[in-house]
């Protein structure tokens, strides 16, 4: 009697397979059928507009704009080849931080009151917090930096 129910739990078993078996191949078909559904290729097509955006109409032809292939830069011009960097010269103000071990800190401008960043390679005389300082200030990679600093008496 044993052995029958065991058979028995086989024959299930095989059963079940067979019907998640034929589940499987029946989504696998409707998948199948429904990613021709998608519609037609002109339809996933998306288009950039001059302002950069996604959209789904063509651009007009008559806002063309001819570029010269010379004029595209792929990468980062040379330092050499970039236009002279701004240097505003003889400007004051006073140390609101410097941290010596770091060797970096910030200086607040005088006139504008704004915050310029100043590092250990850009002075000229050793600075403390709260010295009142002239400098240069000269474009870094995240905004003006101070370099030449020297300290007002």
């Amino acid at each position: 009697m044993a052995r029958s129910g065991q058979t028995q739990n086989k024959r299930e078993k095989e059963k079940k397979k067979l019907k998640k078996k034929k589940e499987k191949e029946l989504r696998r078909q409707e998948r199948k059928e429904n990613s021709n559904k998608g519609g037609s290729f002109e339809d996933m097509i998306a288009y950039v507009d001059a302002d950069g955006n996604l959209t789904d109409t063509p651009p007009d032809p008559n806002d063309k704009v001819e570029i010269e292939a010379e004029d595209i830069e792929i990468a980062v011009p040379k330092k050499e080849d970039r236009p002279e960097e701004e240097v505003i010269t003889d400007t004051e103000g006073k140390v609101s931080f410097f941290d010596h071990s770091k060797g970096f800190g910030f200086i607040i401008g005088s006139t504008t009151g704004e915050k310029y960043f100043v590092h250990v390679s850009g002075l000229i005389d050793e600075i403390t917090e709260n010295d009142k300082v002239s400098f240069e200030l000269e474009q870094g990679m995240k905004g003006m930096n101070a370099v030449n600093v020297k300290k007002i008496s």
